[in-house]
């Protein structure tokens, strides 16, 4: 009987089914280039090997035993899993698979989410089975999650400082400084350094962002990591505060929130397309990266 399947089994399982389909030995010369002794002498070891008899020749004609029957479908199901096997094979030679995990900065503007889904829309495009993971963090939150390698691509503000990343910029969002109704500075439409030195300003945690910021103010007791909470502080009427000008847009139009001096003391932040240097990038965050990169060109 046949232990494991070699090479040579395969050939004469192949000529076994070959003879079959052709209706006996003679018949099959042509199809398989061998002589009738030729073919005689494989089938003859085939038998051997397997310790039973697969057909049959005589007055009769051509005629395949019970057992070579049952042979003869077992081998067809075999040749029909190989080449479904090498098929598969050779697609997942070309094709991406695995995982691709983008951190996404908060509050990003509609045309920058745009990109983002220009970028997935590329993707989605290659001969793929990918999945994507999108997450929305801070900035810390987002160093932390590549350093851990649990990220590997994040679109933010960094502070740059990290040797283990690669920075790419992106784009720039601009930022102005806020006050809103209620606020002594609404009604003023160009307040002196002095006033301006008066107002209790929102604190951001990032010492990186705050030191591009053209207003120092010294009087602080707010405190917001989020775009959200700084806007609340802002709506209070009780501080003013950096947002970022298409977040802050809806609520200028509404007559809630003013900018204040907003040529002077508005400035732009760097957004850059961050990962770890040592984490060696797979097929699929390569073909990922380079589609971000298309789509912010």
């Amino acid at each position: 009987m046949l232990g494991q399947l070699h090479d040579v089994d395969l050939q004469l399982l192949r000529l076994f089914v070959s003879v079959v389909e052709c209706g006996g030995f003679s018949a099959a010369q042509g199809e398989l280039g061998l002589s009738q002794s030729s073919i005689s002498q494989q089938m003859a070891k085939l038998e051997t090997r397997l310790g039973y008899r697969l057909c049959s020749r005589g007055k009769g004609g051509f005629n395949v035993t019970p057992k070579g029957e049952q042979l003869l479908n077992a081998t067809r199901s075999l040749f029909e899993s190989i080449e479904a096997f090498r098929h598969q094979s050779n697609g997942v030679a070309g094709r991406l698979i695995g995982e691709v995990r983008l951190g996404l900065s908060e509050a990003l503007d509609q045309s920058v989410l745009q990109r983002v889904a220009e970028a997935i829309r590329r993707f989605r495009q290659r001969d793929e089975s990918v999945r994507i993971e999108l997450m929305s963090a801070m900035p810390g939150e987002m160093e932390r999650l590549l350093l851990q390698q649990r990220l590997d691509l994040a679109i933010g503000y960094f502070s740059q400082i990290q040797n283990a990343f690669d920075y790419r910029q992106l784009f720039s969002e601009t930022q102005h400084l806020y006050c809103a109704v209620g606020h002594p500075l609404f009604a003023d439409a160009a307040p002196d350094d002095r006033a301006l030195q008066a107002c209790d300003r929102v604190d951001h945690p990032y010492r990186f962002l705050r030191s591009d910021e053209p207003f120092q103010g010294k009087l602080c007791s707010a405190r917001a990591e989020q775009v959200e909470g700084t806007l609340a502080f802002i709506l209070s009427g009780k501080h003013i505060g950096y947002l970022p000008s298409h977040f802050a847009r809806a609520w200028e139009d509404k007559g809630l929130l003013r900018a204040v001096r907003r040529e002077e003391m508005s400035f732009d932040v760097a957004f850059h397309l961050a990962r770890h240097r040592a984490l060696v990038p797979g097929d699929a965050q390569k073909a990922f990266e380079e589609d971000l990169l298309a789509a912010f060109a």
